[in-house]
């Protein structure tokens, strides 16, 4: 079970997987943006120019229109801005573990308790002093 954790969390937090997770929200926030300037910006302009609704729209419910696009291009920002803070946090944590692993250096040698030369760890007798080694 351990292991499978392990492999899961590998796989969760490989870069393509978690760049492509933030891709598709970054992707659906501006879809929130491109729809608030549409609906919110070009439509009460064609609206005004093509007389839609009888009439002339007030200047305040323009300035609405505008305020609730300005808000959706902050909401992406800020979406924009935690997800960053986020993938460099993961990035950050992943490379300390990397250097870890790096850091902590792989056996292979021994040293003969006879001649104090440095042997293969699996010898069995040493190639210097030709001691039996347990």
């Amino acid at each position: 079970m351990k292991k499978f954790l392990n492999e899961f969390k590998e796989f969760a937090l490989k870069g393509s997987i978690v760049d492509l997770a933030i891709g598709m929200i970054i992707g659906t926030a501006f879809t929130g943006i491109v729809t608030a300037f549409t609906a919110n910006f070009i439509q009460p302009i064609l609206d005004l120019v093509t007389f839609a609704h009888k009439g002339l729209y007030e200047w305040s419910e323009i300035a609405g229109f505008i305020s609730a696009f300005i808000s959706a291009i902050i909401n992406f920002v800020i979406i924009a801005l935690v997800l960053f803070l986020l993938l460099k946090g993961i990035n950050k944590l992943t490379a300390m573990k990397k250097k870890e692993e790096e850091e902590a250096p792989t056996v292979t040698t021994k040293v003969c308790p006879f001649c104090k030369t440095e042997i293969d760890l699996e010898a069995t007798r040493c190639p210097n002093c030709t001691s039996e080694l347990e």
